[in-house]
């Protein structure tokens, strides 16, 4: 007879002074009932003999605090396939115990040595497949210098819509100023394992930026090199094509993109980047545009198209993003300033115009979502949910990239009514700045500077259907000292649907050897 492995900590009161843990047989609910009569006298005489297996611990002292824990893990909203939501105690302890339930099903952990709990796989899917769409309690137990505490107890909300399996994103030094070694990886979700899409160690270790993919597709991607083997990676229907797309007419090769959803068009900004550094600001570094314009790029023609309305020396266009039904074009937009004299002074608006897939043209008139003149403010990374309901986007102070700026925080706007609202659950004190959305639009994963100001780390959220964000959480490590150690930052974080094919000696061979497809500027 198979019976799952596993014991709980049962912590019962008792008479007199002293506290008792049980050790109970860890039984998923109603194993038993699959059993038949002989076995089932089996199962309970088993379970009888555990619960008759004490030991005996001083009593804990009950307190009104909440556990001194990394990650704050505490009232945040999961996924049901996340992996292990590993946590540490940060403060000093002999020794400890967390108890996770949920109803009358529950598994104890004991902490490391260094005050590290990590749940076992199997345990933590059985709780959380308990747990959907309601809450997992957790009360942690810890022997300190005063003796035995028992912590308030905190939950976990496990929402009913799962996550897509995995991200992908980009890890680099949080300046930007050495990129010698870096890569564009995939994590994941479902545990902690995370390959490489592609290293640069492969390019002789040139700059790689801008990975993206259609409708969170691993099959459909881009990304670009800069420096050495200079173009843009796409890879579609099972090819791999090297693009050159600087063009007499374009002030730059291709930048930041987005996918049409058909798979036939990108958007892309071409810019003309500059990064500098401030001495005495709180900002420490800035990045501005001297000029930018938006275009789209056809796949199958390899021609790069746009619009008056998008491509104007009079104004900086950026970071265009297509609805999900491939209708309209969104674009961040402010007024051409002399830069960098004038830098705190460009404001972009929100802006969108109608695009016609099948005669490749675009509208006349520009719709203003948020206009930057009304506010003072600036908006940058517009991403608009799957399913067309809400467009999320980074509003700071001034300026387009604002992953510096420590004003940055995440705002949302519903497409249907025009309401436009800070999401203050997912904001924070520091910068909260890139983000995008998973497959179902239950959730974001967006990029914060919230525990050291330094370096981006991930945080996922939950966002329900009337658009109200729950209480983010940190990208769950297998070690959650990792991130104390790690001195490189989250860039550009995408949800996918699958796992990215490892092509990587593909399309570093094709980098460094192929010519490359040179891209056509079309009226």
């Amino acid at each position: 007879m198979e019976i799952p492995t596993g014991f709980i900590l049962c912590l019962n009161n008792t008479s007199g002074v002293d506290r008792r843990i049980k050790l109970l047989y860890l039984i998923h609910p109603g194993y038993h009932e699959k059993l038949n009569m002989k076995k089932q006298i089996i199962y309970w005489l088993g379970v009888v003999l555990l619960v008759a297996c004490e030991i005996t611990v001083p009593e804990e002292e009950p307190t009104d605090q909440l556990p001194p824990v990394f990650p704050d893990y505490m009232e945040v909203t999961v996924p049901p396939n996340i992996a292990p939501l590993n946590f540490m105690l940060t403060t000093p302890c002999k020794t400890a115990y967390a108890v996770f339930s949920c109803g009358t099903f529950s598994f104890s952990v004991k902490a490391a040595t260094d005050g590290v709990f990590s749940i076992p796989g199997k345990k933590w899917k059985w709780v959380v497949a308990e747990a959907t769409g309601r809450q997992l309690d957790i009360t942690v137990y810890a022997e300190e210098e005063r003796g035995w505490v028992q912590y308030l107890s905190f939950p976990v909300y496990v929402a009913e819509e799962p996550v897509d399996p995995y991200i992908a994103y980009r890890l680099i030094e949080p300046g930007y100023e050495l990129w010698n070694r870096m890569g564009i990886y995939q994590r994941h979700l479902e545990s902690y394992d995370e390959t490489a899409i592609m290293e640069n160690k492969s390019t002789h270790y040139n700059c790689m930026n801008c990975h993206s993919f259609c409708m969170q597709d691993p099959n459909q991607m881009l990304f670009h090199m800069r420096g050495s083997h200079q173009a843009t990676i796409v890879v579609k229907d099972g090819k791999v094509e090297k693009l050159n797309t600087k063009t007499d007419q374009t002030v730059s090769p291709l930048v930041y993109p987005s996918w049409h959803p058909s798979g036939r068009y990108v958007a892309f900004s071409v810019n003309d980047t500059k990064q500098t550094f401030h001495s005495n600001d709180r900002n420490r570094i800035e990045v501005f545009d001297l000029e930018s314009d938006v275009v789209v790029y056809d796949t199958e023609k390899h021609e790069i198209l746009t619009s008056s309305l998008l491509s104007s020396k009079d104004y900086f266009e950026t970071f265009p993003t297509f609805s999900p039904d491939g209708k309209r074009l969104y674009f961040c937009t402010a007024d051409a300033h002399p830069m960098p004299f004038e830098y705190d002074e460009v404001k972009y608006s929100l802006c969108s115009v109608s695009f016609n897939p099948v005669t490749r043209t675009f509208g006349t008139e520009v719709d203003t979502l948020y206009h930057a003149g009304n506010s003072g403010k600036s908006v940058s990374f517009p991403r608009i949910s799957p399913d067309g309901n809400y467009l999320m986007y980074t509003l700071a102070g001034y300026g387009n990239f604002s992953i510096w700026h420590k004003d940055a925080d995440l705002y949302i706007v519903d497409l249907s009514s025009g309401e436009h609202y800070p999401l203050h659950a997912l904001n924070s004190p520091d910068v909260e700045s890139y983000h995008s959305w998973s497959s179902n639009s239950r959730w974001v994963i967006f990029s914060s500077r919230r525990i050291d100001g330094l370096y981006t780390r991930p945080y996922i959220a939950y966002i329900d259907d009337q658009g109200q964000p729950a209480k983010p959480f940190l990208l769950p490590r297998k070690d959650p000292e990792f991130y104390d150690r790690l001195m490189k930052s989250y860039n550009i974080p995408e949800f996918i649907t699958g796992k990215v094919k490892n092509r990587q000696r593909e399309i570093s061979l094709i980098a460094k050897k192929d010519k490359g497809i040179d891209v056509k500027f079309v009226n």
